[in-house]
């Protein structure tokens, strides 16, 4: 099996990167350099024919190729025999609403911040965006207070006392916020600093710096 990432540094593909040491496949990482049209960036000619978009992450499995982050947490569960997200109709619903929610509401406006800093053209950004992105992110992590109980207890994790994924993308998504010099609630940062500490995520890390 020839399994591969594409990534750049703390972006969506960490978490990708995360959840493959999780799960103790055998996998190449390749790091790219943002923007860049030249061999080895994200722009270049022979990775847009792997992701059209020039963005991360990008996983290939052999001839298969998966370009966002979500799906391809589902397909490493699935290549790690399921273990990491939960079985049964209304617990894997819980973990697809969560999964969903974080992908599609919390990091949203973090990604606006991070594209009208240096992801599009200058020409294109609006600093006052920045306002509106922050009310969002706050909003939303309102809503995920209602969702997820969130402390720094040991073994506590965002669907009950067991690691899954979800761990991993609310933890990156809190990790990005702070990079982005957002305020994150402590108990956010204290479940991302536990979640940090695991084996696996540090072994990710690693990888990056």
């Amino acid at each position: 099996m020839s399994l591969t990432l594409f990534g750049f540094g703390a972006s969506r593909s960490f978490r990708c990167l995360w959840a493959l040491e999780e799960a103790g496949l055998d996998f190449e990482y390749i790091p790219l350099t943002f923007g860049s049209d030249e061999a080895g960036g994200s722009q270049c000619d022979d990775y847009l024919v792997r992701n059209p978009q020039g963005k991360v992450p990008t996983l290939q499995h052999d001839d298969f190729v998966l370009t966002e982050s979500a799906a391809i947490l589902n397909y490493i569960d699935t290549l790690a025999d399921g273990r990491f997200i939960p079985k049964g109709a209304k617990a894997r619903a819980k973990y697809d609403e969560l999964a969903s929610f974080v992908v599609t509401e919390l990091e949203q406006p973090l990604w606006t911040f991070g594209k009208h800093r240096f992801a599009i053209p200058e020409e294109y950004r609006v600093e006052a965006i920045f306002e509106t992105a922050n009310w969002e992110f706050k909003k939303a992590l309102n809503t995920l207070q209602k969702l997820v109980a969130l402390d720094s207890a040991p073994n506590h994790y965002a669907l009950g006392d067991s690691f899954t994924f979800a761990d991993i993308l609310l933890a990156q998504t809190f990790h990005w916020a702070f990079r982005f010099e957002i305020e994150v609630p402590q108990e956010c940062l204290d479940f991302r600093d536990e979640m940090f500490k695991r084996p696996a995520c540090v072994k990710a890390l690693a990888r990056i710096e």
